[in-house]
């Protein structure tokens, strides 16, 4: 049978609608009681749900941002169902305009290439490589036929796309909006249709390609539409917005443990409710639990976001790992002390502070280690250096803010 025998479909409902975000209740109710009668029927049937995501390999590293549809695919997996990883690597061509209010950078097949073998390693930190089909989407999307395009395209028209909000910023600014770009959508929604899903899992920001694109072309094709369930977007460390490498609020999850734990113990408060529903392995309940315990007072919010920073570490890095960034961070950050291992830098004669610090790597540029001084937040041996530009004392502990230490030799 398929699922989860110590679940009833009203949990698994609940289990698997956690974190999805709509934009409006009634559509979400709409999309849980779709996918209540579908586990129904799957029940009936003796068979599982067909259940994918589409991944474009943009980059070649994922952060946590990344993980919170894998999340969710690994919950499809654990109620026994069939999860399909598809790598976009013909939509990759276009780029998904749905998160942009400017046209993206185009990619080269070498690229693509690259960042999807690193998209797949990276992502079995959180799926079960056995339970995974991979897939990928050049292998039906390259062999459709301008006829084939043209049947398809006749199911739209040019006013849903422009009303599409990131479409519509550009067409009032009187910035270009280029035809390649309203084929996304398209292909997308024919890879659900190629795939006969029962489910499609992406982002809130894919709302237009699963809920019009998928289920628009499936209907056409005959078919039963998928079910839509669109997760919220992870914000960064800021807590504000979301989560992007290029502004630098991201949580990388192939670093340090120690760093990611670092960062996740740097969210503001208001954030640890949705990374308890987005990035951890607990459920519900436990979310709840956690949830109760921080309002009433039971759980104090750094112990709080040292549990929440704890279970996200050890998803990655396990739970040794884990325990030993804990240790390390307590030393550190409470107890002020300091690291017991650190890089090293070799000292040259005549360096200033200035330029260690930019050689060493604590800093990301000149002004922002000057920044740093005048801040007196950079310290050799625990006395604070005030001038940029005077010859580096010498060797010892050189720490910039509370987190970043090198020994210098």
């Amino acid at each position: 049978m398929a699922g989860n025998q110590r679940m009833t479909i009203e949990e698994q409902v609940a289990y698997l609608m956690q974190g999805a975000d709509y934009g409006d209740e009634q559509l979400k109710q709409a999309m849980a009681e779709e996918l209540r009668e579908r586990l129904e029927e799957a029940d009936r049937e003796n068979r599982p749900l067909r259940v994918y995501c589409g991944y474009d390999p943009t980059a070649p590293d994922l952060h946590l941002g990344h993980t919170v549809t894998m999340r969710k695919l690994r919950q499809f997996q654990e109620l026994g169902h069939e999860v399909l990883f598809v790598i976009g690597d013909y939509t990759s061509l276009i780029g998904d305009p749905s998160d942009k209010d400017k046209l993206r950078p185009r990619l080269t097949p070498e690229e693509i290439a690259h960042n999807a073998r690193t998209y797949a390693e990276q992502a079995f930190k959180i799926l079960d490589p056995e339970e995974t089909i991979i897939r990928h989407n050049a292998d039906w999307l390259s062999e459709l036929t301008l006829k084939d395009v043209i049947h398809l395209s006749a199911n739209f028209t040019v006013q849903q796309f422009l009303n599409r909000e990131n479409f519509k910023k550009r067409y009032e600014r009187n910035d270009a909006v280029y035809l390649h770009e309203f084929f996304y959508a398209l292909m997308q929604g024919y890879d659900a249709h190629h795939l006969d899903a029962d489910v499609q899992v992406g982002g809130s920001d894919q709302l237009f390609n699963i809920l019009t694109a998928a289920r628009k072309l499936m209907t056409a094709q005959g078919k039963k539409p998928n079910i839509g369930i669109t997760m919220s977007i992870l914000p960064g460390t800021d807590g504000e917005v979301r989560m992007s490498k290029s502004l630098g609020n991201h949580i990388p999850i192939t670093g340090d443990p120690g760093d990611m734990y670092g960062k996740m113990m740097s969210l503001p408060d208001q954030a640890m409710d949705v990374y308890a529903r987005l990035v951890t392995r607990w459920t519900p309940e436990e979310i709840t639990s956690f949830n109760q315990a921080l309002e009433d007072g039971s759980l104090h919010p750094k112990k709080a976001k040292m549990k929440l920073a704890r279970e996200v570490v050890s998803i990655y890095h396990g739970e040794e790992s884990a325990e030993a960034a804990e240790r390390e961070f307590v030393k550190v950050f409470q107890q002020q002390g300091t690291p017991d291992e650190m890089e090293e830098y070799q000292l040259e004669e005549g360096q200033t502070v200035l330029d260690v610090l930019d050689q060493s790597g604590l800093v990301q540029s000149r002004s922002q280690a000057r920044r740093m001084i005048k801040q007196n937040a950079v310290r050799l041996n625990d006395e604070k250096l005030t001038d940029p530009h005077q010859e580096f004392p010498g060797p010892g502990v050189l720490q910039v803010g509370k987190r970043r230490f090198i020994r210098v030799i």
